[in-house]
């Protein structure tokens, strides 16, 4: 599991709330709040 703030890398996210996902496209990229619902909590699929 990961939060807003992370840098967890490149690849696909999904929002442990509401189930959106998205796409980080660099290393450096930071997990943001979900766009949908404001989660912070995302799990890497």
């Amino acid at each position: 599991m990961y939060k807003t703030g992370e840098k967890p890398g490149k690849g696909w996210y999904r929002c442990l709330k509401c189930g959106k996902v998205i796409e980080l496209n660099d290393d450096s990229d930071t997990l943001p709040p979900c766009p949908k619902c404001k989660g912070t909590e995302w799990t890497k699929i």
